[in-house]
C-alpha cells in the first residue's frame, strides 16, 4: 500500500468497463487486463455496482457466498497490487441475498455494505433485501461512505455527519439518466463538503439497457477532478486530507447542519 496515505494523500483508480451479462469468469478475465493499466502505488481500486454479472435480476441464480469467485478474486488482487479493492457483487448470506459492496484490504476482507435503496423500477425490491447499516470504512487516516447506485437519489442517507472525507458511489446506472448522475455526485460532494468518488459502466446490458459510464472523482467544492466518457478506461486520481480539512475550516457550513436521525 502507497505509504503516502499516512501523510494525508491517498490514490484512487476507478476501472469503467463494459460488464459481460452474467458471465462471472468473462468479466474476471477482463478486470485482470485492466488491472494491469493501474498505477503502481495505488490505494484504492474501484470496481462498478455487480462487477462481475451485470445488474441482472436472476440473483438466486447468481448468488455466491462470500468464498465465492468474485470476492476471492477480489482479494487475490488486493493482496497482489497491495491495494485496497472494493466493489459491489450479489451474495447470498442467511437465506436472503443482497446487493454488497466489499472493502477488500491486502489482508483480506475488512468490512461491507449492503443496498439500503433497492432500485423499485427494475424490480430489485423483489430480488434482494435491503441493508440497514450505514457503516464507515477506514484507509489510513481517510474515512469513507459507501454508497450503490440508487442510493445516490436520497441525500438523507448519505449525509455528512463529520463522519467521512470520500463518497464512494458504484453504480450501473442508465443512460437515459445521465444528467441526473452528473448532476447528483457533485451535489452530495458540495452538500457534504466531502471527497466523491463515482464509477459506473458502459455498454447495453442483457435486458437492454445502456449505460454511458461518466466515472468521475469530484472534489469537495464541486469541481470535477476527471470524467470518463462513453468507452472503457482506468483513471487516476490523488485526493488530499489537508486540502479537504482547510476547505472545512475556511468554509464551516458544516457547523450550521440540521440535526436529524434515520429510522
Amino acid at each position: 500500500m502507497n505509504s503516502k496515505v499516512t501523510t494525508k494523500q491517498l490514490s484512487v483508480c476507478m476501472l469503467q468497463y463494459e460488464i459481460v451479462w452474467e458471465d462471472i469468469d468473462s468479466n474476471l478475465v477482463q478486470l485482470d487486463d485492466m488491472f494491469q493499466q493501474v498505477p503502481e502505488g495505488t490505494d484504492l481500486i474501484l470496481l462498478p455496482e455487480t462487477f462481475s454479472t451485470g445488474f441482472t435480476m436472476r440473483a438466486d441464480l447468481f448468488a455466491e457466498g462470500q468464498e465465492g469467485k468474485a470476492v476471492t478474486w477480489m482479494q487475490e488482487k488486493a493482496a497482489e497490487k497491495q491495494s485496497y479493492v472494493a466493489g459491489s457483487v450479489i451474495i447470498r448470506e442467511k437465506g436472503q441475498i443482497y446487493n454488497r459492496m466489499f472493502w477488500v484490504s491486502p489482508h483480506g476482507i475488512e468490512g461491507h455494505y449492503d443496498k439500503r435503496h433497492l432500485f423499485r423500477m427494475g424490480r430489485e425490491d423483489e430480488h434482494f433485501a435491503p441493508g440497514v447499516a450505514r457503516p464507515i470504512f477506514k484507509l489510513g487516516e481517510f474515512r469513507f461512505l459507501p454508497q450503490i447506485c440508487y442510493d445516490l437519489r436520497f441525500p438523507v442517507f448519505s449525509r455528512n455527519r463529520g463522519d467521512y472525507d470520500v463518497m464512494l458511489y458504484v453504480a450501473n446506472w442508465p443512460a437515459p439518466r445521465q444528467s441526473v448522475w452528473d448532476t447528483l455526485i457533485r451535489a452530495r460532494a458540495i452538500e457534504n463538503q466531502s471527497y466523491v468518488m463515482a464509477v459506473s459502466r458502459v455498454g447495453v446490458d442483457g435486458v437492454g439497457v445502456d449505460h454511458l459510464g461518466g466515472s468521475s472523482a469530484i472534489d469537495p467544492m464541486g469541481n470535477v477532478m476527471f470524467r470518463l466518457d462513453d468507452s472503457p478506461g482506468v483513471r487516476s486520481c490523488t485526493l488530499s486530507l489537508n486540502r479537504l480539512n482547510d476547505f472545512r475550516a475556511k468554509f464551516p457550513a458544516w457547523k450550521d447542519a440540521d440535526r436529524f436521525t434515520i429510522e
